[in-house]
């Protein structure tokens, strides 16, 4: 396989170590419910997921909730429940609705106020380490002590820095030493929650949970992680930092992002109010045909949504099924050159656009388009196996497999 690596910016060669793989993709956090976005970023690495699977490459897939951050607090009060109620509920939702488009459940789905104690400890190494230093109760990383910090996403300071403003961080806070140090452990307000720390009670910064999740679920290095590109900057590069920083190195052997989706032009997120959720989408058309829509565009390529999409994604989709029930065959020879023109596509930096392609003919010359023949099963079976490596699954299609 071939896959782009965002660290060495470009598509290189993907070797499984010692016939698997562990794969964490950073999670939700879940205040609100799972749209396009989402799933978009969560069906790209399920295609990856399958594609091992196909291969007999044994695959540790691992996704965290963060169930304790600022945005959870807030809502939580907004609402007048408790945060872990609403992290809880908000969780199941998300997982009913991935599994609804037929998302593969992952092996680990660690919850971050499960994991505070070793945070902790890990925080601990990184001030004993002269990497981090304590203001009031906070632990900030020192990015200054930290001379690779921004290796990444390879931007100059003063665009790591405009970035940091506009997600989430304060550059110009008064007790940083550089605008560029992060959080790592927070003094609690009265009205929120808080675990014991030598700091003081407080609560993780949202980086360090990542870090403390990601190599307890998996181990180091981990051979593929990734998420949405919007978690280049700065939540991977802070990953990073403060696990080569407690000699974590190397930390992770393969960093794989996904284009963002907007709306409008715009990017599609909770607070801008753009979102368009997957409850809708299944509503209107077959889960399948949403796995249609989301492999037809690149992993690593933006895209609009558009509502007429979804209406083409699903005639595409009523294609592949009257191909099961169409009276067309394939040859062996036919049979094994679809094959391996399919997987030809995934492996080449996963292109499940040009895979669709291949299936696309596929079924036009089963449903006798192309050349017609008495009822059969061997391509439809075919057929059905190609598309559930891109998790287009139904029931309608013989030989279903998960």
């Amino acid at each position: 396989m071939q896959l782009f690596d965002t660290a060495r910016q470009e598509v290189v060669p993907f070797e499984p170590r010692g016939g698997g793989v562990g794969m964490y993709v950073c999670g939700i956090t879940p205040y609100d419910s799972a749209h396009l976005g989402h799933a978009f970023v969560y069906h790209v690495f399920d295609v990856l997921e399958r594609r091992f699977r196909e291969a007999g490459v044994a695959v540790r897939s691992v996704r965290n909730v963060t169930d304790v951050d600022d945005d959870i607090l807030r809502v939580a009060r907004q609402r007048g429940v408790d945060f872990r109620e609403l992290a809880t509920e908000q969780a199941r939702i998300f997982d009913h609705d991935m599994a609804e488009i037929g998302l593969l459940p992952v092996d680990v789905s660690p919850r971050a106020t499960e994991h505070v104690d070793e945070m902790v400890d890990w925080i601990a190494r990184l001030v004993d380490g002269g990497y981090a230093y304590t203001v009031d109760g906070w632990i900030f990383f020192d990015s200054g002590a930290y001379p690779d910090y921004g290796r990444l996403s390879r931007l100059d300071h003063a665009t790591l820095i405009e970035l940091s403003r506009h997600r989430g961080a304060d550059p110009d806070d008064p007790r940083k030493r550089h605008p560029l140090d992060f959080v790592l452990w927070q003094a609690s307000a009265p009205d929120e929650p808080s675990w014991p720390s030598p700091w003081g009670p407080g609560r993780p910064g949202w980086h360090i949970e990542c870090t403390v999740m990601s190599t307890g679920a998996i181990g180091h290095p981990i051979d593929i992680h990734g998420g949405g590109d919007d978690l280049i900057f700065p939540h991977h590069e802070s990953e990073i930092a403060q696990a080569e920083a407690a000699g974590v190195a190397p930390y992770v052997r393969h960093w794989t992002h996904v284009a963002m989706v907007v709306h409008e032009g715009v990017k599609m997120s909770k607070s801008l109010g753009n979102l368009i959720f997957i409850r809708d989408l299944v509503a209107r058309v077959p889960a399948a045909a949403v796995r249609v829509l989301l492999a037809s565009h690149h992993y690593r390529q933006s895209w609009s949504y558009d509502a007429a999409e979804v209406d083409v994604a699903a005639a595409r989709y009523g294609r592949y099924v009257a191909a099961m029930q169409a009276g067309g065959t394939l040859g062996d020879e036919a049979a094994q050159r679809y094959e391996e023109r399919f997987f030809e596509r995934l492996d080449d930096d996963l292109d499940t656009p040009g895979a669709l392609d291949v299936l696309d003919a596929i079924a036009d010359e089963l449903s006798g388009d192309i050349a017609g023949g008495p009822p059969g099963t061997e391509g439809q079976q075919l057929l059905a196996r190609l598309l559930a490596v891109l998790g287009v699954e139904t029931e309608a299609m013989p030989g279903k497999a998960r």
